[in-house]
């Protein structure tokens, strides 16, 4: 098959990087792939260098941006719909919020004018990583984006997701009822979190970011953006810090909201608990994980975060909101699941790993078994190419 994937940018994130991984694979598996994309701006870095290797066509569409444009917008689906009709693609699979929106459009007003002259062609996939609709915004910008995607459904044959939690929500406002749903879990190259970095490799990181060798470290991978929830974990400190003398913060990731968080560690007197790496590699994450004890992640909207699956591939447990799918992979055997914003509920689930290095090592090994095999590339990249098939099926049946 042709496969032309559309994602609107390519910094840093767990979306990313599950299309770079889908994209790879099925080229790996002798499909003609095109990657088409927005430019990458901001401080979450650019995935470009990695995308070059991979052995498939990546078109940089300068138009495409996060940010509603209207005069880029109309130009984008122009340009995206006469990229389209010369790449003459079997299927179009859309990624996030911009470019699932013009590019479903876009591939769906295609339909029937290829070549080949089927009417069905090319069919419209849409993967939702997350949703743009959530309960920390307007009731107003809700209903619009709610409105924009049952559009959208009408021009997609068929919805993937990462977690049965975004299937449940999009269904539930009434986008896409009468299609095919399937969820295929973001892709994560297993091996290089299952196998651990030496001891000296794990030193040395501690060392490079100033935390004791006996220190617990307590790791929070993530942008430092909106929604994020850095400052749960932040004020959660404030009192973690009193009784655990020998804990430590760990914040991966960089962004926008950098300086602020920095300024409110030194508000509440937290400076020396504190460490930030900045943006990170992939390559590093997993030594970033196994150089710490575990994970919490508050960020109040997410998909299903690929950190939780991460962390827990290395034998961490993980502390975490209840948001989205997280309960997919979070229960009572692998970690804490806590309400979203509660501040005394991470304290209790911190004191509770803080104190209990036994309870650490248990719920950490459940989490790996847990996990093992449910989120590899293979796994995710079958899932996929049987959605495509399933629609090349139907269609000979039909004809």
């Amino acid at each position: 098959m042709k496969i032309v994937h559309v994602i609107t940018r390519l910094i840093v994130g767990g979306a990313q990087e599950n299309t770079l991984i889908t994209c790879r694979l099925l080229a790996r598996r002798g499909h003609e792939v095109v990657l088409i994309t927005g430019p990458a701006v901001g401080s979450e870095g650019a995935l470009f260098e990695e995308v070059r290797k991979d052995g498939y066509e990546i078109i940089l569409l300068d138009e495409l941006c996060r940010e509603i444009s209207p005069v880029k917008d109309v130009s984008a689906y122009w340009k995206l719909k006469r990229i389209l009709h010369r790449l003459n693609p079997d299927i179009v699979h859309t990624h996030s919020a911009k470019a699932g929106i013009l590019g479903r459009w876009a591939g769906w007003a295609l339909k029937g004018r290829l070549a080949g002259a089927n009417p069905a062609r090319p069919f419209v996939v849409h993967t939702i990583h997350g949703l743009a609709f959530h309960p920390y915004q307007s009731r107003l910008l809700n209903r619009f984006y709610i409105a924009v995607e049952q559009a959208a459904a009408r021009r997609t044959d068929a919805f993937l997701t990462v977690a049965d939690a975004m299937t449940a929500q999009a269904k539930a406002a009434g986008i896409g009822p009468d299609k095919p749903w399937t969820t295929a879990y973001s892709a994560i190259e297993e091996e290089q979190f299952l196998n651990p970095p030496s001891t000296e490799a794990i030193t040395a990181f501690r060392r490079e970011h100033n935390l004791p060798a006996e220190a617990i470290v307590i790791v929070k991978i993530a942008r430092l953006f909106h929604l994020k929830g850095h400052e749960y974990v932040i004020r959660s400190a404030q009192t973690l810090a009193r009784a655990c003398p020998n804990v430590y913060w760990l914040f991966v990731g960089d962004g926008i909201l950098t300086e602020q968080r920095k300024e409110e560690i030194r508000r509440a007197g937290l400076e020396g608990r504190f460490r930030f790496t900045g943006l990170l590699p992939p390559s590093r994450i997993p030594l970033a994980i196994h150089a710490s004890d575990f994970l919490v992640h508050c960020s109040l909207r997410e998909g299903l975060a690929r950190v939780l699956p991460q962390a827990m591939l290395c034998g961490k447990p993980v502390v975490s909101f209840d948001v989205d799918g997280a309960r997919e992979v979070v229960n009572p055997s692998t970690g804490f699941l806590i309400e979203p914003e509660n501040v005394p509920q991470l304290i209790y689930a911190c004191r509770q790993l803080i104190d209990n290095p036994a309870l650490r090592f248990q719920l950490g090994q459940n989490a790996r078994c847990s996990v093992l095999g449910k989120f590899t590339p293979e796994t995710m990249v079958n899932t996929i190419e049987s959605v495509y098939q399933r629609l090349f099926s139907e269609l000979s049946q039909k004809s």
